[in-house]
């Protein structure tokens, strides 16, 4: 029993090596509508720069969820999450935003019109999806409210 939680553990770890190998010195894409460049790995770090949609930035290192990236001349951190392997391109058709952010979620228009259909109703959704709040807002309301920062 030993043996083979043993033999699981080096395949893991060899999988983990691997993985993290192979994106280590790589190219990544923008993989949302706008990503921050930061200047140090955390959602209330300056912003160096805005980088949108496909735009490429090749990887450096990684710390957590952040990964220090450069992007033409500027180097800083931006979240994992922001970047894919694969470059998001269009197939010669315009989308809006909205609709983009639907086949994210696994929506298309029929769809929704489907589920519209049936009495839901998602203008809520639009609604909040169209809220910004300012990070120096967000900030001092996490102060106030003594609550934690997270990462």
């Amino acid at each position: 029993m030993r043996r083979l939680f043993l033999m699981l553990l080096l395949i893991v770890i060899f999988a983990a090596g691997l993985v993290f190998s192979q994106s280590q010195g790589s190219t990544m894409y923008v993989a949302v509508k706008s990503a921050a460049l930061k200047s140090s790995a955390g959602f209330f770090a300056n912003t160096l720069q805005s980088l949108a949609l496909g735009d490429t930035v090749s990887v450096l290192r990684h710390s957590g969820k952040w990964l220090e990236v450069r992007a033409g001349s500027v180097s800083g951190w931006m979240a994992a999450t922001s970047l894919s392997s694969k470059r998001v391109t269009g197939s010669g058709y315009s989308v809006s935003a909205g609709e983009m952010a639907l086949a994210g979620k696994g929506f298309t228009p029929e769809i929704e019109i489907e589920y519209k259909k049936s009495g839901l109703d998602y203008s809520g959704v639009d609604v909040m999806e169209r809220l910004s709040i300012p990070a120096n807002e967000l900030l001092q309301f996490i102060n106030e409210g003594s609550l934690t920062k997270g990462e």
